[in-house]
């Protein structure tokens, strides 16, 4: 095997790895073993399980966010919002044990790569497109935010428990997390206020 071929091979075991085990779980014995090589050659392309962890986590992000990001792109609002939704739940279905990855807490994910960054990078994407539509609809573009953190949360939630019950079918998860996402924006108000008193 090439270097390049080699380093690929050893991403490929250490990703079922990590995501049938987790970041504790694995070591680089058991990367190894399953590669059919010795322990010096994963420490000599990756410098340890933190190095080889942290390239899994940055690939999977990247895959994650332009996915995510791809999807939002002109179009109407609620458009923009099922492709969104499609776009996460279609992650999840081809990509499980990369989302698996992406959802477990480790001590490398959390300098870089978390899938709170990730889901911070898609809200400030949402954040931006949600801006232009309550500025055209009179609304306070300055709660922009608070809405895109909710509208992505729900979404990466709903995507997180969806990973083990795979049903119903992604679209009509899809279908039902718009319409809820939906028909409540579509009645905001423009000042709301708690009724509980």
């Amino acid at each position: 095997m090439t270097g390049t071929e080699r380093r690929q091979q050893l991403l490929t075991v250490a990703r079922e790895l990590f995501a049938e085990k987790g970041f504790e779980g694995a070591s680089i014995e058991e990367i190894a073993h399953r590669a059919g090589v010795s322990k010096p050659v994963v420490y000599e392309h990756f410098g340890g399980k933190e190095g080889i962890y942290a390239v899994v986590v940055d690939r999977e992000t990247q895959q994650l966010l332009n996915r995510m990001v791809s999807t939002l792109h002109g179009g109407h609002p609620r458009v923009m919002l099922e492709q969104a939704a499609v776009a996460l739940l279609s992650y999840v279905e081809d990509s499980h044990d990369g989302f698996r990855i992406l959802v477990r807490d480790s001590p490398v994910a959390s300098s870089t790569g978390t899938f709170s960054t990730v889901l911070n990078d898609i809200a400030s994407q949402v954040e931006h497109i949600l801006a232009q539509q309550f500025t055209a609809r009179g609304y306070d573009d300055k709660l922009a935010a608070l809405y895109a953190q909710a509208l992505v949360g729900m979404v990466a939630l709903t995507g997180q428990w969806w990973l083990d019950a795979r049903k119903p079918k992604r679209d009509e998860v899809a279908a039902h997390l718009v319409n809820l996402a939906w028909n409540g924006l579509s009645n905001l108000e423009h000042k709301p206020k708690l009724r509980l008193r």
